[in-house]
């Protein structure tokens, strides 16, 4: 896999130890600027204002404050899309349409607003990140089986040979390789907590203790950068214990995704949640030096190190060589809460933009959104043929 720039390729090697930040950045959570200091005339802040107002929660705080279950739904809601869902009744789905239409003149289709979307990247360098639940493959019951259609592949395929691609996910680096199965991306799992890529681009692993080389794909070299390795024989541990307390509770399901473990709770009887909530909680109580936190119908365990999606948008970045550049061009598509974490990077940026993939109103800090996956594809297929037309005068390519 090479990169070819107008530039030489940059080597990062890891910048600081752990208990500092790695990114230049502060480490406490950054807040979501108006959009009037972005873009006049984008959508309003206002689903999004009470991100900025309130701290990030630490440890247990936040579902402590709420009680389990509370928390448990209020990160996992039943969203319907009114325009597929038959079972609703008249007033039900007006009432729903009505609201999505509300929240999407705030938040316009990325496809509808395509133009809007490459006048605005024209002549700059453009790197692509993308989740992958919810994103490239369909939300299902068994995360075994969320496997991406054949044309989904081929189109990241493509798209990957117009633009540096990445992968962004909460799942363990080795399964969404296995999953996708494209060896011209860059992979970040755990969060972006295992992150790997070619060498040059990673930097090397002499005198960085979060950067080992590998030769895993077909005989390449490549750095995986991984700043939570110390935590690996807890979270084993961690995984062990899960697996045991949740036994006995129906349709639960305990997944090891290497520098975090999930537990997921979408099979699982509502009346059930409740238990799982305080059983995974009895377990952390041990663990003071492991985190909790949200997702749709999931709790994930992480490590407290200062890591996240977006800071692995900004060590990806980094790594490319357009983290100080006024000419680069990040768009960012992914479905779930941490997301957002990418989504609120790109707007303190004030550069590239982020895509919600969502069929309901929530709130969010991307600008733009996509219903499903199939939207995702159709996006990705309008950047392949603009790119291809002449339209764009990009400058960073990836070749395979």
């Amino acid at each position: 896999m090479d990169m070819k720039s107008n530039q030489s390729s940059p080597v990062l090697a890891d910048p600081a130890p752990l208990t500092k930040s790695r990114l230049g950045i502060p480490t406490n959570s950054i807040p979501c600027p108006p959009v009037s200091s972005y873009t006049p005339g984008f959508p309003s802040t206002r689903f999004f204002a009470s991100n900025r107002k309130k701290s990030k929660p630490s440890k247990l705080d936040d579902v402590r404050a709420s009680g389990w279950l509370d928390a448990m739904k209020s990160s996992s809601p039943t969203h319907r899309d009114p325009n597929k869902d038959t079972n609703l009744n008249g007033p039900a789905q007006d009432g729903l349409e009505a609201a999505y239409n509300s929240w999407i003149l705030m938040y316009p289709s990325a496809l509808g607003s395509f133009e809007r979307i490459t006048m605005s990247a024209n002549g700059k360098r453009i790197a692509l990140f993308l989740d992958y639940d919810g994103t490239l493959s369909p939300i299902v019951d068994d995360p075994e089986i969320a496997f991406m259609s054949d044309m989904m592949r081929s189109v990241v395929s493509d798209v990957a040979k117009c633009f540096p691609t990445a992968i962004i996910s909460g799942r363990c680096r080795d399964k969404v390789y296995e999953l996708v199965g494209l060896d011209e991306l860059y992979y970040a799992g755990s969060h972006g907590m295992d992150i790997m890529g070619p060498t040059y681009a990673l930097g090397s692993s002499n005198g960085t203790q979060s950067c080992v080389t590998s030769t895993e794909t077909q005989g390449k070299d490549i750095n995986i950068f991984q700043p939570a390795r110390e935590f690996l024989p807890m979270i084993n541990e961690v995984f062990e214990s899960l697996v045991e307390c949740v036994k006995g509770i129906s349709g639960v399901k305990v997944e090891n995704n290497k520098f975090c473990v999930s537990v997921h709770y979408r099979c699982v009887d509502e009346e059930s949640w409740d238990v799982i909530g305080q059983r995974v909680n009895n377990i952390l109580l041990e663990f003071p030096q492991l985190r909790l936190c949200h997702g749709r119908k999931v709790l994930e365990v992480r490590p407290t190190i200062k890591w996240d999606k977006g800071k692995a948008l900004e060590f990806l970045l980094n790594s490319l060589g357009l983290d100080d550049c006024s000419d680069f061009f990040p768009i960012y598509i992914g479905d779930d809460r941490t997301d957002e974490d990418a989504f609120k990077i790109l707007r303190e940026k004030g550069e590239g933009y982020g895509i919600v993939v969502t069929a309901a109103p929530k709130e969010t800090c991307a600008y733009y959104s996509l219903r499903d996956p199939t939207e995702v594809m159709g996006f990705l297929e309008c950047l392949i043929k603009w790119k291809n037309s002449g339209d764009s005068n990009t400058v960073v390519q990836l070749d395979t």
